[in-house]
C-alpha cells in the first residue's frame, strides 16, 4: 500500500494490517457494494458504502466524493463503519480521509471518530477495472445478488489495520481490542 497509509499504520496502530484482496462494484447511484479477502487466511468480509450527502470542498476535485464504508464480518454477523474517501472515478482508489476541515460540522465529527479508541484504517487501490462484459461475468460469478444491476468493478489490493469484531457486545469500539 502506500507510504502515506504505513506511516500512519506505525504511528497510531498496535493491531496488525490485514492486507488482501478487494473486489469492489460502483454502483451508478454512487453506493459500492463488494469484498475484501484477507489473505493467506481467504477471510471473506463484506463492503458496503454510501455516498455522504455534503457540499464537497472547494477544493476537492469532481472525482472526490465521501463514503461511509461499512465492513461486515460475516461469520461474527458484525460490522464496522468508517469513513473514507473515494477518488478516481471508475478506477477507485479509496483511502482515510486525511482532514475534515471545510466540512460540514456532522461530518468532522464522524471523520475524527472521537469515540473510538483505536482508529480503522483503510488503503484500496484499483488494480483491474472491469466493464460491459468483463464487470457484468465478474458480477454474476462473484457478487450474484448484483446481478442485472450497470456496474464497473475494481479489483485491487486492500490493506485494512485497526478493525476488531471481537466485541461481544456489539456496542461501538469502546471495548476494541487488537486484532
Amino acid at each position: 500500500m502506500g507510504k502515506k497509509f504505513n506511516q500512519l499504520c506505525e504511528e497510531e496502530m498496535e493491531g496488525k494490517v490485514m492486507e488482501g484482496v478487494a473486489s469492489i462494484a460502483l454502483l451508478e447511484n454512487g453506493s459500492i457494494s463488494g469484498h475484501f479477502i484477507h489473505l493467506p487466511h481467504s477471510i471473506c468480509y463484506g463492503l458496503h458504502g454510501t455516498e455522504m450527502v455534503c457540499e464537497r470542498e472547494c477544493s476537492r476535485g469532481e472525482d472526490y466524493r465521501l463514503v461511509k464504508l461499512t465492513i461486515i464480518d460475516y461469520n461474527k454477523k458484525r460490522k464496522r463503519d468508517v469513513i473514507v474517501e473515494c477518488r478516481g472515478h471508475d478506477a477507485a482508489r479509496i483511502h482515510n480521509v486525511d482532514h475534515a476541515h471545510g466540512w460540514e460540522d456532522d461530518v468532522v465529527n464522524m471523520v475524527d471518530q472521537k469515540d473510538q479508541k483505536h482508529k480503522i484504517l483503510v488503503s484500496f487501490e484499483c488494480e483491474t477495472l472491469k466493464a460491459g462484459k468483463a464487470a457484468e461475468d465478474h458480477i454474476n460469478k462473484f457478487m450474484p445478488k448484483l446481478a442485472g444491476i450497470d456496474a464497473v468493478v475494481n479489483v485491487g489490493k486492500m490493506s485494512i489495520v485497526g478493525l476488531d469484531f471481537t466485541d461481544e457486545t456489539g456496542d461501538g469500539d469502546d471495548n476494541q481490542q487488537h486484532i
